[in-house]
């Protein structure tokens, strides 16, 4: 044979080849073409889904997040984000396997009888045909193309809003007021009614030594002067009531006041000044001047800047008429979240958008709304839906470098920055989001408009239409008819001043958070917040000048045992100062304290650093040996409270660290050049530092330990004495 024969042959036979599973694929199609889908599905298949499937994985009931009454979700698949089915591919569809698996743990259905070989051969035959639903009376290729019909579904109903945190606040009456008489302001009669109902009564009021310690600590993270204690003590003995007030008022009015309160907002906020990450000496993502933003928060607290309007500036400052240019520094709350590396790329942009809305929905929400960014909140009213319209509102904004004239500057390093510039945000072009199925960015579903949370949107559930929405969001957030945002601030204020909060999961009111200890006095301090003008100072005053807040912190044996936890607040709470009040503390009894309202940020590591705590440095990439040692929060995240730990590098710091032996050093000279003798001096050291004269057993204590020659080399005995007391308990803790 001819070699060209050849060559011809072989390519009919090849061209046979090739064109056999075709041929095959369109005469199937033919006959496919030929059979009633919706009856075969209506006779062999869904009758077997009903009985076998639909219990567990229906309309009410979906374990292991997978639901089998619908063709989307079954594509979609459960929380292993594996499709249940494969289009023509039945013996390699999840949903046929489980049928014929004999493992115990695998199996479906998981109990009852098995399904018979002929009716599994059914569902894959099913499967291999494309898996035909024809109920929506719609055509099956339009479903499968349709985004929203793999999509979580998750509704949102009128009983998800009967959840407590989802209803309004509203004023109550306390039951048993009129006999009340212990009570002093209106949060007590709630106190006094829990304490009747548990068999308990409320603990003596405390000294005034004790309690003018305590509240000036308390609103200014500082301890009282000698002077200052000396007077409330006189003017106590006179009138109780007038001599706490006017050291409330005169605390409240003090710029300290707001450093106090920036301490515990700044956490929040996950207040950072660089980023977790550095290549090489770039910095260029850093944040030189957040200061501006921690200033900000300090003065809007000392202004008595309404809280409403504290948290609508943090987020549209830029959007609101009238703004005070000075505000426009509020952004930072915004323009210092973390930046990565390859922001262009859309899943580094959904990882900034995600701490956006961690950081806005916890903070100022009390819920963990990121949960739902892979998948439909596990506890809460709160779909992925909710998420992307959330987090299109931040992927319509940028984080810009601004002057407050609008002069903008590039990401600029740490030796090159103008003094004036903010860390903000501004808008960008609006966008509304896909949902990220199963959070990837590359597997799209439906488009959401930006808009608030469905299950508080009863009254107006529209999109956000102004820009990037950010006004609409903070109007949403700081709104009366919000049923959160008063709460958990007068929730986190309470836990601020009592040590232990009414709701003691503080960033989490949803259905995995905590019940309130006091639901009325937690909805009637909220009401009367929102409606007294969300005034932050007005609400302090209250909470400080109650009877509640003047117990006493002694406790009998059996009070402990009936309530161990104090959850009825029978007792004041013993609590331990924050690093922030004691190393101040140490500064301001040696007499090194320097204060700058609003300073820029130092190294709280250089032994020389005399500035107030809320002033250092905060960094994500290496927060400083002293704030990690002693319980600061990661600034990385949101943070909703301290951890208190007791560790030996804390007592090593405090033995021995070049600040600890310079402050006591500086005290012990305070003290003896304060008297003429030893006796005079540790009285003068006790009424310092714990506000209470030393009883027999500490002054003969304190004498011998005196006569004896000093232990360690450049110290004398009273410098070794001043810094026993410097770190000792009754010094770290407030009664």
């Amino acid at each position: 044979m001819r070699a060209s024969a050849v060559n011809v042959r072989n390519r009919r036979v090849l061209g046979a080849i090739f064109l056999a599973p075709v041929l095959s694929f369109l005469n199937a199609g033919i006959a496919l073409a030929a059979v009633d889908f919706g009856a075969q599905f209506e006779k062999e298949v869904r009758p077997l889904l009903e009985e076998n499937c639909f219990k567990c994985h229906g309309e009410e009931k979906q374990k292991g997040g997978l639901r089998m009454d619908r063709k989307a979700d079954l594509m979609s698949g459960g929380d292993s984000g594996e499709p249940a089915i494969i289009l023509g591919k039945g013996v390699e569809s999840q949903l046929v396997a489980r049928m014929r698996t004999t493992k115990p743990d695998e199996m479906m259905p998981p109990k009852g009888e098995r399904m018979k070989p002929e009716q599994i051969a059914a569902i894959q035959r099913w499967i291999d045909n494309g898996a035909h639903w024809p109920s929506s009376g719609k055509p099956e290729t339009e479903i499968a193309a349709k985004p929203s019909a793999v999509a979580n579904t998750k509704v949102i109903t009128d009983k998800d809003r009967e959840f407590w945190s989802f209803k309004i606040p509203q004023r109550s009456q306390a039951a048993g007021m009129a006999k009340a008489a212990w009570a002093k302001q209106p949060v007590d009669f709630f106190v006094a009614s829990a304490l009747a109902k548990s068999g308990l009564v409320p603990a003596p009021e405390t000294t005034p030594a004790v309690l003018i310690r305590r509240v000036t600590y308390d609103l200014s993270g500082m301890p009282p002067t000698p002077e200052e204690m000396d007077a409330f003590v006189q003017s106590a003995i006179r009138n109780p009531q007038s001599a706490i007030e006017s050291v409330v008022d005169r605390l409240l009015a003090s710029p300290r006041f707001g450093e106090r309160m920036a301490s515990m907002w700044l956490p929040l906020a996950r207040y950072a000044e660089d980023q977790a990450h550095q290549v090489g000496k770039d910095t260029k993502f850093f944040y030189p001047n957040a200061y501006h933003y921690r200033a900000w928060v300090i003065d809007a607290f000392n202004r008595g800047l309404p809280y409403d309007q504290f948290v609508k500036l943090q987020l549209a400052a830029d959007r609101m008429t009238g703004t005070d240019p000075r505000d426009l520094a509020a952004l930072g709350f915004l323009g210092l979240g973390p930046k990565y590396y390859n922001r262009g790329r859309l899943d580094v942009q959904a990882d900034e958008w995600e701490d956006r809305v961690d950081t806005v929905s916890r903070a100022m929400l009390g819920l963990t709304v990121a949960c739902a960014r892979c998948h439909d909140h596990k506890f809460d009213p709160i779909s992925m839906r909710d998420y992307y319209a959330l987090a299109g509102v931040f992927a319509s904004t940028s984080m810009v470098n601004k002057t407050p004239d609008g002069k903008v500057a590039k990401d600029s390093k740490a030796a090159d920055v103008d003094p004036a510039m903010l860390h903000l945000v501004e808008d960008a072009k609006p966008q509304n989001l896909n949902v990220f199925l199963r959070g990837n960015v590359e597997s799209k579903g439906p488009i959401v408009a930006r808009r608030f949370l469905e299950v508080l949107s009863k009254r107006d559930a529209s999109a956000f239409s102004d820009g990037s929405g950010r006004r609409e969001l903070a109007e949403r957030i700081a709104s009366s008819e919000n049923p959160l945002t008063a709460r958990v601030f007068v929730n986190r204020v309470w836990a601020l001043l009592l040590g232990q909060p009414l709701v003691s999961t503080p960033s989490n009111f949803g259905h995995s958070g905590a019940l309130p200890t006091h639901p009325e006095l937690l909805d009637d301090l909220a009401r009367r917040f929102m409606d007294g003008g969300w005034s932050v100072k007005a609400l302090v005053r209250e909470i400080v000048l109650s009877a509640t807040y003047r117990q006493s912190s002694e406790c009998d044996d059996a009070k402990l045992a009936r309530d161990p936890g104090n959850r009825n607040f029978s007792r004041m709470n013993r609590r331990r100062l924050t690093f922030e009040q004691w190393r101040d503390s140490v500064l301001a009894h040696s007499g090194k304290l320097t204060e700058s309202l609003g300073a820029k940020s130092a190294d709280i590591d250089a032994p020389d650093n005399s500035s107030r705590t809320v002033y250092a440095f905060v960094s994500r990439l290496k927060l400083s040996d002293q704030l990690m040692r002693f319980d600061y929060p990661d600034a990385n995240v949101h943070s909703e409270q301290r951890s208190v730990t007791t560790t030996p590098m804390q007592k090593l710091f405090m033995l021995n660290s070049p600040f600890m032996l310079r402050n006591a050093a500086a005290f012990s000279a305070s003290l003896q050049a304060g008297a003429s003798d030893d006796t005079a001096r540790i009285a003068n050291a006790y009424r310092m530092l714990l506000a209470r004269e030393p009883d027999a057993a500490e002054r003969a204590l304190a004498a011998e330990f005196l006569k004896r020659p000093s232990s360690s080399p450049g110290m004398t005995r009273w410098d070794q004495y001043a810094q026993i007391l410097l770190i000792s308990n009754p010094m770290l803790y407030v009664d």
